[in-house]
């Protein structure tokens, strides 16, 4: 028997359904058993025809009934193998058990949070930019404009080399600000530094090639490139940035930080730059140059790319993710011609292209000259930050405990302890009064090198100022 309850919120045609679904899998309404005709049906219940013969459809769509002109509506012979919850649960399936990953993601962990997460009342980290309101509110503002002056067009598929008028504006930047001067077919955009390696490790390498990276470096090129099954070899670094003669020859990729090496901070010296393009060149390597943060040199112009002084084989990652927020996840790679539309290829077939809104909004964002004043605005916060970080580890013991480095550019610095530091039981230890800092371990392959990472983008002065006496009296 079907019954309709009018005072129900649930619809009347989704109230037969579901009791006439129930009626054929508890066995009432058995295989052959035929419905009453539509029409009948209807008249019985009160309701439109219409609504009787909705349901009926729904029925036959979901395999349920079976229909023909003679034999009206019947139930279908719908029934499943009967699976025991044993069955069930020994055949439950699972991810497969992959190693790798697990080792990586539990190593970008520590690298990105600590082992701890708990709130902290002062956290060096870093990893994020400094953000404030009035980035809030431009943004928004780009947002909303570009939102309202989106045609259908915009909402399309796009090109997987990313947004041309976002393109363009990147273009011009580069060649004002960081004296890179090429086509907008030299330039794809993605979603961040860790997709940019990943699709040139799908595009430009092969399974078991060996890449070279920093040691101690930027961990998720390495975990990244370790995960796509590539020789990962660690080459150490010293006072002049990647130590070239430990390079293979065989490596095909060389991951660089020049500008402001990812942990130890040191620039890459002019005769380091030389010898590298030469091992590059004369193996046949490409050298991906990260410039996460070289746009923050506190004294003097940002340091000339490797891509400007060897285009042909480097390719150039370039983010906002510092420069504006990590949340807009809009980053680019610059190189050749072909290698370009190799690494395209590969995006048009993974993932077609990045979302259009943010790429709508920051251009926008760029056009309206937000953004430069953003950054003018932020390397002011920075540049006192900076100075108040350095004049507090001079007042403190600190100064004779580490050696100071990577002071001179991007938004940490290093603070290098000797190998017989208890790097994970002080890192505790100040994280148990209340200050986050960041070791330099998770940021070594095979280093053995130890110390803290410390950042100021984040911290205000008074704040700096109070943190590192707190981590100074650690030390007491």
């Amino acid at each position: 028997m079907i019954k309709i309850d009018r005072q129900a919120h649930k619809p009347i045609w989704k109230q037969l359904l579901d009791q006439a679904v129930h009626n054929i899998t508890s066995g009432k309404w058995k295989a052959g058993y035929r419905l009453p005709p539509t029409r009948e049906l209807a008249q019985q219940l009160g309701v439109a025809r219409s609504t009787v013969q909705a349901v009926y459809e729904e029925l036959y769509s979901r395999g349920y009934t079976v229909t023909s002109r003679r034999g009206g509506t019947r139930v279908s012979d719908w029934s499943q193998p009967n699976i025991s919850k044993e069955e069930r649960s020994a055949q439950r399936l699972s991810p497969p058990s992959l190693p790798v990953l697990e080792d990586a993601v539990e190593r970008l962990h520590d690298w990105s949070w600590g082992k701890e997460v708990n709130e902290v009342d002062i956290d060096f980290s870093p990893h994020e930019p400094y953000l404030d309101s009035l980035f809030l509110k431009k943004w928004r503002q780009s947002f909303l404009h570009s939102s309202d002056k989106a045609d259908l067009s915009s909402w399309l598929y796009g090109n997987p080399f990313g947004y041309e008028p976002l393109r363009y504006q990147i273009q011009n930047y580069l060649s004002v600000g960081r004296g890179i001067h090429v086509d907008i077919d030299q330039i794809l955009l993605t979603s961040g530094a860790q997709q940019s390696i990943d699709l040139i490790s799908q595009a430009l390498l092969t399974e078991g090639d060996t890449v070279a990276v920093e040691d101690p470096g930027f961990p998720p090129a390495g975990l990244t490139l370790m995960y796509r099954n590539m020789n990962v070899i660690p080459v150490p670094v010293d006072e002049q940035g990647i130590v070239v003669d430990r390079i293979p020859e065989q490596s095909k990729i060389i991951f660089v930080t020049p500008a402001h090496q990812s942990a130890t901070g040191v620039i890459m010296s002019v005769k380091r730059r030389g010898e590298l393009f030469k091992r590059a060149i004369s193996n046949q390597s490409w050298i991906i140059e990260d410039d996460y943060d070289g746009e923050f040199r506190h004294k003097g112009d940002p340091l000339p790319t490797l891509f400007s002084q060897e285009p042909e084989c480097t390719l150039y990652l370039m983010s906002f993710s510092k420069m504006i927020a990590p949340g807009i996840r809009i980053s680019a790679i610059i190189g050749s011609v072909e290698a370009i539309a190799q690494i395209a290829r590969v995006q048009k077939l993974t993932s077609r292209h990045l979302p259009i809104m943010e790429q709508l909004t920051l251009t926008h964002f760029i056009e309206q000259g937000h953004f430069m004043r953003h950054m003018r605005r932020v390397k002011n916060v920075y540049r006192r930050r900076h100075e108040a970080m350095v004049k507090a580890i001079a007042s403190t013991q600190l100064d004779e405990l580490f050696s100071i480095k990577g002071v001179e550019t991007g938004l940490h610095m290093l603070l290098e302890a000797d190998e017989d530091f208890k790097e994970e039981e002080m890192t505790n230890k100040a994280l148990e009064n209340g200050i986050r800092v960041y070791p330099l371990s998770p940021y070594c392959l095979e280093s053995k090198r130890k110390g803290w990472v410390l950042g100021y983008s984040k911290v205000n002065e008074e704040t700096i100022q109070c943190g590192i006496n707190q981590l100074s009296n650690i030390f007491k």
